[in-house]
């Protein structure tokens, strides 16, 4: 038993509970012990979280003679678990934030209640300074003749950006979303005033079809390197060094269009990459990923160089730790420079915006590493 439930048990039976709890935060951490606690009535109550390797339900128990449930989960130090609260009433379920625990990350799909392990800090770079010159972005329209119609593609221009000049083009898939829910305009503008990135410029691609259009889809990666490039050449100066990056699905798009076109990207950028593939039989995952498995298949037969550096990472509590794992001694083989992390999150935004700072000041390193490396 830990201190917390301990404690909550003494303070339950000394009906000094409403005190004990008046002002508390959920969880109650005890080390690397955190216990999760929801107040009110319910015929169940569970903890959901996204902790690949753990049953992804935890059943709380209920506080006797109180409306407090309870569950305590060991959650090693440095992570950072994002989670919701689920209530079960008769027949019906419903998955709410923790109203006890005010730190919450947003995806695509609404907000999650966020656990900080013992040691976990956000990134002081992925946050706003004053004193940073933020860049600008600019929408432009691009005709794409893979897709047979108009599409339009958000680009970040550095502060102090001159016509004169050639910078680095790096494309990002879900280009708006790595906006939104991993501040990638913050990032690039905190880490290019810094001087440890290249100032460049950043296509922000979006998809209305992603599970299609990124699943190792010939159309998308014709669009990037025969309609989007040659775009993108023509309204910015941009020099040689061109590079992709993605999460999830976007990884698998970064790497496929960089193997369908050699050397036309240097430098990939891949988080948490859905790279399902099957030494033998069927892969066992969705329908989705059907075309995925057959690319990732023919790429571990014959890997080539799709790019010159090539930085991956995966959060240990992810589904595919293990898909991306077995891209390293692959990449490695090839002839690749490459370099992966992993970190003790799961499959989500904070995760990948936090490891941006190590990836693109490896791939596109800014004066600061020029002077110290």
């Amino acid at each position: 038993m830990t201190v917390a439930v301990e404690q909550l048990r003494d303070a339950a039976a000394g009906e000094a509970l409403e005190s004990f709890l008046e002002g508390r935060e959920s969880p109650l951490v005890s080390g690397t012990r955190a216990t999760f606690f929801w107040r009110g009535e319910a015929d169940e109550v569970r903890l959901r979280h996204w902790i690949f390797g753990l049953p992804s339900a935890a059943t709380m128990e209920r506080l006797p003679d109180s409306d407090v449930w309870f569950v305590t989960l060991e959650i090693p130090a440095e992570s950072r678990v994002e989670y919701k609260i689920e209530l079960v009433e008769g027949a019906h379920r419903r998955l709410i934030c923790d109203p006890l625990n005010p730190n919450r990350a947003s995806d695509p799909f609404g907000q999650n209640s966020v656990f900080y392990g013992l040691g976990y800090e956000r990134p002081e770079w992925t946050l706003e300074h004053p004193e940073t010159r933020p860049g600008t972005l600019e929408e432009v329209t691009v005709r794409s003749r893979a897709f047979g119609e108009s599409r339009d593609v958000l680009v970040y221009l550095p502060a102090r950006f001159r016509r004169h000049r050639t910078y680095p083009l790096l494309i990002a898939h879900d280009g708006r979303d790595y906006l939104r829910f991993s501040g990638l305009k913050t990032v690039l503008d905190n880490l290019i005033e810094r001087h440890e990135i290249a100032p460049m410029v950043v296509a922000l691609t979006t998809s209305s079809d992603r599970l299609v259009e990124y699943g190792a889809d010939p159309r998308h990666a014709r669009f990037l390197a025969r309609d989007l490039m040659p775009a993108l050449e023509r309204n910015f100066p941009l020099s040689p060094l061109r590079g992709l990056m993605g999460a999830s699905f976007g990884g698998v798009a970064s790497l496929y269009t960089a193997w369908r076109y050699p050397r036309l990207f240097r430098r990939l950028l891949l988080q948490s990459g859905s790279f399902a593939f099957s030494d033998i039989g069927h892969h066992n995952r969705s329908p989705a990923f059907d075309p995925v498995a057959e690319f990732v298949n023919a790429f571990r037969a014959a890997p080539g160089k799709p790019a010159e550096k090539i930085f991956l990472s995966c959060g240990m509590y992810e589904s595919l730790i293990y898909e991306n794992r077995s891209m390293i001694p692959l990449l490695q083989e090839a002839g690749l420079e490459i370099r992966y992390r992993e970190a003790r999150d799961g499959h989500n935004w904070e995760n990948w915006r936090d490891r941006l700072r190590e990836a693109l000041s490896w791939l596109f390193p800014g004066p600061l590493w020029m002077v110290y490396e």
